[in-house]
């Protein structure tokens, strides 16, 4: 079933493979001042920091790892280490808070809101997502709030460094941890950008992902063309079979947690019309094939949209942590496969449970997490930006804002998709006033400075996902 990820703009940054360790007693140090906060960071307790040879100009970076409980309601019991990254410009500047929900990248990069004020950013890994995760692994301590105490104590940590104003953000997953811990810490941060982020208040209706498939974009004749190809797959079953498993054989990939890989193909194609609209554009429709095209054409644009090798064994492992969430707390999407019945033969599987393996139990709250949330979002908002993409099937279910809500805004971007990249898309009005917003909040000078003046707006979650 469709993963939560961002869609971003790849190309800055170097990974860890390429970044080396940058030794204490180097000149690469730097001034005095840089000095003082390698120090600052090493003396908060709970703390190791490791500095990394920084590939932004204006930049030093850290990684970070931070001593956490692993359940904060008994802060004196078993503990793991969070992984953060951080990137230091001045400790006088803003402090931009990212988190992709998932693992962190290792990457340097700039998110949008820290382009826009000129800021510090620290990117915080989810708990449960390796290497941070305790072991053994209690999976009932991977919720919501465990993640937002996370962020708070380190928050709390790090503001005896960087004293100035803080913003939160995040897209996808990463917007619902930032919403999330604004909710149960709402005075940590100054103001939170939240990015393509969906509500899902009421896990058992789901009719507003169909809409949005009856009417997304302004072509009837792309939507319907994707449907199509979505159900030619299913007609050729053993031809696209042949090819999948000629691959698996090839990579190596096994599938004990779908079972089969029949069940695996599947899957794979009732994610494919979620899959194109939440990462491509309506103009990609021109790339597609046509419904009569070879079998090694149309299972090309099958593997290239759904990314076959995600349902296998080792594309799910890493994200089991965030389909455990969706069947807990979260809630997922249940969209209705009309176009694809009677070819389908495991549409019942399209649900959490599936992802996760059964030795790890699961129940969900039948909507309480998510029902609290959005009343908290309605009634106390406040400095909060929600930024959506028209095309993107995830934001059928948006935040809204209600009476109680305070200089806050909801804002969609037209004809775009999962980006993480938004307020640049905007109208100019939408723009200027998003912007000058953000730099209110953050306590920067408005101006009329813009991305092509301030770092590369990128998130780099691009370069580790799987296609879903």
């Amino acid at each position: 079933m469709a993963l939560l990820l961002a869609a971003g703009m790849t190309g800055a940054g170097v990974t860890a493979a390429q970044a080396g360790t940058t030794h204490a007693g180097t000149a690469q140090r730097g001034t005095a001042q840089a000095v003082d906060i390698l120090d600052q960071l090493r003396a908060i307790p709970g703390m190791q920091v490791t500095e990394k040879t920084s590939a932004l100009p204006g930049y030093r970076w850290f990684w970070l790892e931070y001593r956490q409980p692993v359940d904060h309601r008994k802060p004196r019991g078993p503990w793991f280490e969070q992984r953060i990254m951080l990137q230091h410009k001045a400790s006088d500047r803003p402090m931009v808070l990212y988190t992709s929900g998932y693992n962190t990248p290792e990457t340097m990069f700039t998110a949008e809101p820290t382009a826009l004020v000129g800021g510090n950013q620290i990117s915080v890994e989810y708990r449960y997502f390796t290497p941070s995760r305790p072991e053994p692994a209690d999976w009932s301590k991977d919720d919501i709030w465990q993640a937002a105490t996370d962020e708070h104590r380190l928050i709390g940590a790090l503001k005896t460094i960087y004293k100035g104003k803080w913003i939160s953000t995040g897209a996808s997953k990463g917007g619902m941890t930032a919403v999330y811990h604004k909710r149960f810490y709402p005075r940590d941060v100054d103001g939170s950008v939240v990015y393509v982020a969906p509500n899902d208040v009421n896990n058992n209706d789901d009719h507003a992902y169909d809409d949005f498939f009856k009417k997304v974009g302004t072509d009837p004749e792309c939507r319907a063309h994707v449907k199509a190809l979505a159900r030619e797959f299913l007609k050729r079953r053993p031809a696209m079979l042949k090819r999948f498993k000629a691959a698996a054989d090839e990579g190596g990939w096994t599938f004990t947690i779908l079972r089969t890989q029949d069940r695996a193909f599947e899957n794979s194609v009732m994610d494919y019309e979620w899959a194109f609209w939440q990462y491509s554009l309506q103009s990609d429709c021109a790339s597609l094939p046509a419904v009569n095209a070879s079998d090694d054409d149309i299972y090309q644009t099958l593997d290239t949209i759904s990314g076959l090798s995600f349902y296998s064994d080792q594309g799910l492992q890493p994200y089991i942590p965030y389909y455990y969430q969706a069947g807990t707390q979260l809630g997922w999407p249940t969209p209705k496969f009309k176009s694809l019945r009677p070819l389908l033969r495991y549409e019942s599987s399209y649900q959490p449970r599936t992802y996760v393996p059964r030795d790890i139990p699961m129940r969900f709250d039948r909507g309480k997490a998510m029902r609290d949330i959005d009343r908290w979002v309605r009634g106390n908002a406040n400095h909060m930006l929600f930024l959506y993409g028209s095309n993107d099937p995830w934001g059928s279910e948006p935040f809204r804002l209600g009476h109680g809500s305070r200089d806050s805004a909801v804002y969609v971007a037209p004809g775009m998709n999962h980006s993480a990249r938004l307020i640049d898309k905007l109208t100019p009005e939408q723009k200027a006033k998003a912007i000058a917003d953000l730099k209110r909040w953050a306590g920067v000078e408005a101006g009329t400075q813009s991305l092509k003046s301030a770092p590369a707006a990128d998130d780099p979650l691009q370069l580790q996902r799987p296609p879903l």
